[in-house]
C-alpha cells in the first residue's frame, strides 16, 4: 500500500551567508505506518560438489548467467508542475541492471510525502495505475536495490524515513565500512537522541547519523547564537553533512527529500560510486535530475551538467533553487569496476565514457593475444557487457566478430535445481551457442569479468558441443581475488575462481585451451588517460588496496563470516553448510604495498551491516 507521511519538527526556513531561504508552512505531525511488501525473496540457487585438483569443487551449472551482482541505483527529480512519478519510473527503468531485488519510490508536493516500495522489478512494483495515481507530487526520489549485505528482506528496500528532524526520506548507493561503530554510537549517550533501528542497513544507519547532526545543528543554532532555527534549515543541512562525512567510511552516493529544505544530493568524499547532476529548461525556470548515471536523463529530456564532487553535498530548494557546498577535501577516486562491468556503456562518469573505456580495454587485451600466438579464427563475446571490447579485439586483430552466444532475454531467475540435468539446462535455457558460428573454429570468448567461474565453464563446454576445434578465454578485466567492500555483492574471498589459482589453474578449472587476463597497469593506465584528474582508481577487487584505507584483513574475515557472504560458494568451493577445505579457504597472497596516501583510522572488525 502507499504511505502518506506528514514529517514532524518544524524548526523554520530562511537564509544566510548567501544561501536562499524557502517560505513554507509545516502541516501536523502524522504517525509514520509500515508499507506492505508483497513478493517474495527468491530461493538460492544449488551449487555442485564434486572436487578440483586444489580440493575445491567445480563450477556449478545453472548458477546463473552472471557471477557478479550489482548494488543499487539511484534518481532524484526536481519539477515545477506534472506528477514526477511517471519520469521517476521512466528513469528507474534505465538503472534497472544496478538492482533487480527491490524498488521504492516517494513522490511530494513539499507538504505531504507519498511513499511505495515492494521486491522485485521496477516494470511489476509500479505496474498497477492505481499505485501511480496515489503518488502525485512534482519532485520525488526513486531506488533499485540489489541488498549487498544484510538480508533481501523488502523492509531494507529504501526509501528510509525518519520524521524528526524536518521529515527525511534518504535512498544511498555505495556501502559503509564503520556501520557497527556508527550503530553503536546511535545506541549510546553520544547521540542527541537514542536511535531505534529498525533493520540491518547500512543506509538506515547512516540516515540517522545525518538527522542526529541536524538535531545537533539547531542546538547550536538555539543556544550559542540565538538564531531563529526557521531560517537556517539549509544551512543546518550543510553543517549536518559536513559534520556527518567526518564520520562516515566507505562509500555512499545518497539522495534525500527533506521537508522544507529540497531535494538533497551528497556523495563521498572520494568519490567511489557516482552521482551525475542533470538540467533541462522549462517554462518556469531550470529543472533537475540527479541520478546514479546520466543514461536515466536521455528519456525523460535531461541534459548532463557535471557530477556531484566528491565530498560536495547539493541542495534545490523548494523554490527551486539550487545551492552547493564542498563539506570535506575531494580527493576523487573513483571504482574502476563501475567502467568495466556496473554501468551503462551509454553512460559517463567522473567524466569518462564508459563505451570508449571498454573500447580501450579491447584495444590493449587484443595487443598481449598478439604475443601469444594463439591461432584464432574468430572473436565472440560472452552477452552482453563484453561487447564494446570484442568488438575492438576483432578490428585490432583482423578477425571475424560473431555473435555466436544467444541470448534469452524471457528468462527469468533460475530456482535450485533438483539434479545435475536440470542444472546443466538451467544454462541453456538462458544461452544456446550456434554450431553454424563455431563449427570446426578456434574460437575466443571474451567476458568483461570471470568472477566465480560457476558459468563460465559451461559456457565452454556449450561451444565445444557446438563443434568449436579449441575454445579460448579472454578477460577484459584483471583476476580478481579481493572482495569489493564499497557497494558491490562479492564480498567474499573464497569465492573467486582466482583465488590462490594462478591463471594456468584457472584456466584448467575453465576447462579452456587458453586464458588470458587483462593487466592491473593497463587497466588503471586507461582510466588515468580518460581523465588526467584523476590519480587513482579504486582498483581493490584487483590489487587489495582499499581507497578508504580503514580495511583491514580483520574486517575482510569478520566481513566473510556474516552477512550475505555466509554460505556462498563459487566454482572450485563446498556447497553452503559443508565444511570448506583448508585449500579453499587459502585467502590469496598479501597485495603488495598500498600507495603513499595515509590510510584513516582503522574501523572496528565487526561484523558489517551494508546497504
Amino acid at each position: 500500500r502507499v504511505l502518506t507521511v506528514a514529517p514532524a519538527c518544524r524548526l523554520g526556513v530562511g537564509h544566510r551567508a548567501g544561501v536562499r531561504g524557502v517560505a513554507a508552512a509545516s502541516p501536523a505531525v502524522a504517525p509514520s505506518a509500515a508499507s506492505a511488501f508483497v513478493n517474495s525473496v527468491p530461493l538460492r540457487r544449488a551449487r555442485a560438489m564434486s572436487r578440483l585438483p586444489d580440493g575445491r569443487a567445480p563450477p556449478a551449472p545453472g548458477t546463473g548467467l552472471r557471477d557478479v551482482t550489482r548494488m543499487c541505483g539511484i534518481i532524484g527529480i526536481y519539477k515545477f508542475d506534472g506528477p514526477a512519478n511517471v519520469e521517476l519510473y521512466e528513469g528507474l527503468l534505465m538503472l534497472q541492471h544496478r538492482g533487480q531485488d527491490s524498488a521504492g519510490m516517494v513522490t511530494t508536493d513539499w507538504n505531504q510525502f507519498k511513499e511505495y516500495k515492494e521486491n522485485g522489478l521496477v516494470k511489476d512494483v509500479f505496474a498497477k495505475q492505481a499505485v501511480m495515481d496515489k503518488m502525485p507530487g512534482t519532485s520525488g526520489i526513486a531506488h533499485v536495490r540489489y541488498p549487498t549485505a544484510g538480508s533481501s528482506s523488502a523492509q531494507e528496500a529504501q526509501p528510509f524515513f525518519v520524521n524528526s528532524p524536518l521529515g527525511i526520506f534518504l535512498i544511498h548507493n555505495g556501502n559503509l565500512t564503520n556501520t557497527a561503530e556508527l550503530r553503536d554510537t546511535l545506541n549510546s549517550s553520544r547521540s542527541f537522541f537514542s536511535r531505534y533501528l529498525r533493520t540491518s542497513s547500512d543506509s538506515e544507519v547512516l540516515l540517522n547519523i545525518l538527522a542526529d547532526e541536524i538535531h545537533r545543528a539547531h542546538q547550536r543554532c538555539l543556544q550559542t547564537t540565538g538564531c531563529d532555527p526557521s531560517k537556517r534549515k539549509i544551512d543546518f543541512l550543510f553543517e549536518a553533512g559536513a559534520a556527518a562525512m567526518q564520520q562516515l567510511k566507505g562509500s555512499y552516493s545518497c539522495l534525500a527529500l527533506v521537508k522544507d529544505v529540497g531535494l538533497v544530493a551528497f556523495r563521498d568524499p572520494n568519490g567511489i560510486r557516482p552521482l551525475v547532476l542533470g538540467r533541462r529548461d522549462s517554462a518556469r525556470g531550470e529543472e533537475y535530475c540527479i541520478a546514479s548515471e546520466d543514461c536515466a536523463f536521455g528519456p525523460i529530456g535531461f541534459t548532463r551538467v557535471r557530477d556531484v564532487q566528491p565530498g560536495e553535498m547539493v541542495i534545490i530548494s523548494q523554490d527551486g533553487k539550487l545551492h552547493s557546498r564542498q563539506l570535506a577535501p575531494g580527493n576523487l577516486s573513483p571504482c574502476i569496476f563501475e567502467y568495466i562491468y556496473l554501468a551503462r556503456p551509454d553512460s559517463v562518469l567522473n567524466d569518462i565514457s564508459v563505451y570508449n573505456f571498454q573500447l580501450d580495454l579491447g584495444t590493449t587485451l587484443a595487443k598481449r593475444i598478439k604475443d601469444k600466438g594463439w591461432k584464432l579464427d574468430l572473436i565472440c563475446p560472452v552477452p552482453d557487457g563484453s561487447r564494446p571490447a570484442a568488438i575492438q579485439m576483432a578490428a585490432e586483430m583482423g578477425l571475424p566478430y560473431r555473435e555466436g552466444l544467444v541470448k534469452n532475454r524471457y528468462v527469468g531467475r533460475t530456482f535450485i535445481m533438483p539434479d545435475q540435468r536440470l542444472r546443466e539446462m538451467s544454462v541453456r535455457r538462458k544461452l544456446n551457442a550456434m554450431p553454424a558460428v563455431f563449427e570446426g573454429k578456434s574460437v575466443l570468448l571474451v567476458d568483461d569479468s570471470i568472477v566465480r567461474g560457476t558459468t563460465m565453464s559451461q559456457i565452454v563446454d556449450m561451444v565445444r558441443r557446438a563443434g568449436a576445434a579449441k575454445v579460448y578465454l579472454a578477460s577484459a578485466s584483471p583476476p580478481i581475488r579481493y572482495p569489493n567492500v564499497y557497494g558491490v555483492d562479492m564480498p567474499n574471498r573464497k569465492e573467486f575462481v582466482a583465488n590462490g589459482l594462478t591463471v594456468e589453474q584457472v584456466r584448467e578449472v575453465l576447462g579452456a585451451d587458453g586464458l588470458i587476463y587483462q593487466e592491473i597497469e593497463d587497466l588503471l593506465q586507461i582510466g588515468t588517460a580518460m581523465n588526467k584528474t584523476i590519480k587513482r582508481f579504486d582498483a581493490s577487487c584487483f590489487d587489495g588496496h582499499y581507497v578508504t584505507g580503514d580495511v583491514s584483513d580483520e574486517y575482510l574475515k569478520a566481513l566473510e563470516e556474516s552477512g550475505r557472504g555466509t554460505g556462498r560458494t563459487r566454482a572450485g568451493q563446498r556447497s553452503a553448510g559443508t565444511a570448506v577445505t583448508a585449500a579453499a579457504a587459502a585467502p590469496p597472497p598479501p597485495p603488495p604495498p598500498p600507495p603513499p596516501p595515509p590510510p584513516p583510522t582503522a574501523a572496528k572488525a565487526k561484523a558489517p551491516a551494508p546497504a
